[in-house]
């Protein structure tokens, strides 16, 4: 063998060591990596590797490498980690980005942050893990239409609209609704079409909530009625609320103020205008999956005279047909001490229809 041949060989016998040198250090480097993968761990002793979607409410929300997403009450979960920084909401709305190396016996364990020096926090003290983003507030609302027609002895054709939209804000909360309803029937001995029902009344409110339940609020209300001879009512009242439940299956608030309260009449009945107080509330709940309830009622006594008063109320059931569609049955019911010339004090109405949410 040659002197050169000799000197290839022993380059090649010390190359062979630093090479495989090299490729331990990379395998070496990337086992933390490996090892810092996101890990839930049950009860159970089962183990799944992925990423750690959310947490909130009571539920573990992850998505598996092998299963796929899944979700998992929280009390069957022994430990979880993340392989990236998560958002951690506490109750005192302090909020942190940080990965979670171990979450154990009700307490969540930080990986180290130049930026926050919090090594360890109370799962008591923790909202939620990665809470999805608020929704924004939309406009809500439904309409109702009922229609009859009769043809035969006698003849006649009403209908009644009602439409409803609110929208609910973190600190407010704006309300519009309206109802209208008209009737006419034939008269056989003079031929001709006498009205029996034309009426219609609009109200706005606008809620501004100074704590969670506690709210003020300014209202106004119209109304007119061609067979009660009114020519209009109008009502205007400000005051305060408390919102006692308000979820998804319940709603009941109730409120007091003071409002100004105006009538004119189309006959020769004298007008009034007077300050009265405001009391009232407004109750709804879904009954089952199928009917939902709803009542409101609002009171307004004179202050000069408690007996001289208005009240008017509202009860409606409504029932699922869809989606989006529902048929419902309403009653109006309205009493003013103080109606027209020869008209009647009670004012009740009574409307089936179908309706659509939006």
């Amino acid at each position: 063998m040659s002197a050169q041949q000799m000197r290839t060989q022993r380059q090649q016998k010390s190359i062979l060591p630093a090479v495989f040198g090299y490729v331990a250090a990379a395998l070496i480097g990337l086992w933390p990596l490996a090892a810092h993968a996101g890990q839930i761990v049950l009860s159970n002793g089962d183990r799944l590797s992925g990423t750690l979607n959310r947490v909130a409410d009571g539920k573990v929300h992850f998505t598996s490498d092998l299963v796929g997403p899944v979700t998992l009450d929280l009390n069957k979960v022994l430990t979880f980690t993340t392989d990236e920084p998560v958002k951690i909401v506490l109750q005192d709305n302090t909020v942190l980005s940080r990965q979670i190396t171990a979450a154990q016996s009700g307490v969540l364990t930080l990986a180290e942050s130049t930026v926050a020096n919090v090594g360890q926090i109370n799962m008591a003290d923790v909202v939620a893990i990665n809470p999805p983003d608020p929704e924004t507030p939309k406009w809500q609302g439904s309409v109702s239409v009922g229609w009859t027609s009769v043809h035969g002895n006698t003849r006649s054709e009403s209908i009644n609209v009602s439409a409803e939209t609110s929208l609910r804000r973190e600190m407010d909360r704006i309300t519009f609704g309206a109802d209208y309803g008209r009737s006419e029937q034939e008269n056989r001995s003079t031929g001709t079409e006498e009205t029996t029902e034309d009426w219609w009344r609009a109200r706005g409110k606008y809620d501004y909530f100074l704590t969670q339940k506690l709210y003020g609020f300014v209202e106004g209300r119209y109304a007119t009625d061609k067979i009660a001879e009114l020519d209009r009512r109008m009502i205007g009242a400000v005051g305060a609320g408390y919102q006692w439940v308000e979820s998804d299956r319940m709603n009941f608030a109730t409120e007091a103020g003071i409002a100004y309260l105006t009538e004119r009449f189309t006959n020769n009945t004298p007008g009034n205008s007077e300050v009265s107080a405001q009391a009232g509330y407004h109750f709804d709940m879904k009954l089952n999956d199928r009917l939902k309830f709803i009542n409101d009622l609002t009171y307004y006594p004179s202050f000069g005279q408690f007996s001289d008063y208005f009240l008017t109320t509202t009860a409606e059931l409504r029932a699922t047909l869809t989606k989006n569609m529902y048929a419902n049955f309403r009653v109006l019911f309205d009493y003013d001490t103080s109606p027209a010339a020869d008209k009647g004090r009670t004012d009740v109405k009574y409307i089936l229809g179908v309706g659509a949410d939006f």
